[in-house]
């Protein structure tokens, strides 16, 4: 099958299933330490994942801000991979580098691709696919597997899509990503990642003490991820969200959504600032009308309409 154009991909995966293949860097942990070394690395607990089990996890530094987002995958009783964005291996080596010391196990980097694939087919589908790890994907509107592998591709009869039909559906269910929602000076409670990728009863990892703290007090930080509805005007990554002349925010992903007809946005908007709200985004001067709410921006997250 062809691959389809913005739209098609938007409505299918909504609808039935579609593809795409992206760079994957995978940290793949191997050695009798193996689960404890990341045990103590990750905010999953890994103790609760069996062989062939995935979670979403971040690394963290010992200020407990952000050094990484991906998901952990437990391959064998000896073997944890950490699976990021294509790109972003190299630093999580790094990292995890950094903190391995007298421990039995070897880190070895790996750049793979991933096959995305969305949509309510999108697990039958994975059944046919050979892969070296199979994730889990269940976020609202943008649901199914990612398969990573050396050389992963599109099942027949599945069609590839668009990028920018996923990255539509990325910011209206709420997922956040490397380098742009999520950056080295990000909380974790900021970007609403608790929930998702942290346990709060597992033992001390690192970075563990800011998450554990804020969460004794209620997870209140000065900003949250939001989503935006943009009703008039195109604005930009690095717009900022002005309510009532004051800056209150700034914008760090946009896309054209085929269910409105016009622009969604994911950025930050201060605790201060009540949801839903009507704000401008500036853009090179003008304003853009939108109107803010909590994620995910469609809670039916059904089929566009035609």
């Amino acid at each position: 099958m062809g691959r389809l154009s913005a739209a098609e991909t938007y409505a299918a995966l909504h609808e039935g299933v579609v593809g795409l293949v992206v760079p994957a860097d995978v940290v793949r942990v191997t050695g009798p330490d193996a689960l404890s070394y990341l045990q103590g690395q990750v905010s999953q607990d890994l103790g609760a994942l069996a062989p062939g089990d995935s979670a979403e996890t971040l690394v963290l530094s010992p200020q407990g801000k952000l050094d990484g987002y991906g998901r952990v995958a437990r391959t064998d009783d000896t073997t944890v991979c950490l699976v990021v964005d294509g790109g972003l291996g190299e630093a999580m080596l790094e990292r995890l580098r950094r903190y391995k010391v007298r421990v039995d196990a070897d880190l070895e980097l790996v750049s793979w691709r991933a096959l995305l694939l969305r949509g309510p087919a999108a697990r039958p589908a994975a059944s046919e696919v050979a892969a070296e790890i199979s994730l889990e994907v269940d976020d609202p509107g943008f649901s199914g597997c990612d398969l990573v592998g050396p050389a992963v591709r599109n099942p027949a009869g599945v069609a590839l899509g668009d990028a920018a039909g996923y990255e539509a559906a990325r910011i209206e269910a709420g997922v956040p990503v490397m380098g742009r929602e999520l950056t080295g000076k990000t909380i974790p409670q900021e970007a609403g990642l608790v929930p998702r990728a942290v346990s709060l009863t597992k033992g001390c990892y690192t970075g563990q003490e800011l998450v554990a703290r804020l969460d004794a007090r209620g997870n209140r930080v000065a900003r949250r991820l939001v989503g935006f509805t943009v009703t008039s005007g195109i604005p930009a990554t690095g717009d900022t969200v002005v309510v009532a002349g004051r800056v209150v925010g700034s914008v760090t992903s946009v896309a054209y959504s085929p269910r409105t007809g016009g622009c969604v946005a994911l950025g930050y908007l201060r605790r201060s600032v009540a949801t839903p709200a009507v704000v401008e985004i500036v853009h090179d001067g003008s304003p853009c009308a939108a109107q803010a709410a909590e994620l995910p921006l469609w809670h039916d997250q059904g089929a566009p309409r035609a």
